[in-house]
């Protein structure tokens, strides 16, 4: 692997994660507490295009930018407490979901294999934020779903549908850009 080759692709996980910080204080909030934005799509989005490693490597510098002070997160929020919050298991679970679903897709590049991919990812997001949110709330595991999981899943499934279809389109260019020689100039 050639230096470019590796440079181009630590530009590209800042661009997602950047385009996560975009996306993510877009929010709308419900009841409950649990806002509900695009974040998601830019996650699964960076699974599937740049794989467990750079995808995860994305979702944590998105991490790391709320955490420091940057209003990344719904609603123009930042800091540890968003993060030690009740939805901060969410965003925690953002971590484990980049790298399984970066992983499954990869080996599934296929659309329908690529959402299930996402899909075993979001579960695992939704466990540890709904484990999260019942600790600090102290709430029960069945209002925590009602509240945390069940009003969500419409919405995450055509997130990471729509990640899987704009993933096919960019992924062939993504690829032949990061393959490409670079001249003396570039």
């Amino acid at each position: 692997m050639s230096n470019k080759f590796h440079t181009r692709s630590l530009i590209f996980a800042a661009l997602l994660a950047a385009f996560m910080a975009i996306i993510g204080p877009l929010s709308i909030p419900l009841p409950g507490g649990v806002p509900l934005s695009l974040l998601t799509f830019g996650l699964f989005l960076a699974a599937y295009l740049l794989g467990w490693r750079l995808g995860t490597l994305a979702v944590l510098i998105y991490l790391l930018l709320g955490l420091v002070g940057l209003p990344v997160f719904s609603g123009f929020t930042a800091g540890a407490s968003k993060l030690l919050g009740p939805t901060g298991g969410y965003l925690i679970g953002y971590i484990p979901a980049a790298l399984i679903a970066g992983k499954l897709c990869a080996a599934h590049r296929k659309f329908l294999p690529a959402v299930l991919s996402m899909l075993a990812g979001s579960v695992v997001c939704l466990a540890v934020g709904t484990v999260w949110f019942m600790a600090v709330t102290h709430t029960a595991l069945i209002p925590a779903l009602v509240i945390c999981v069940v009003p969500f899943i419409p919405g995450d499934i055509a997130k990471m549908a729509a990640a899987a279809a704009v993933g096919r389109i960019l992924l062939p260019r993504l690829s032949a850009y990061l393959k490409r020689q670079p001249k003396a100039e570039d």
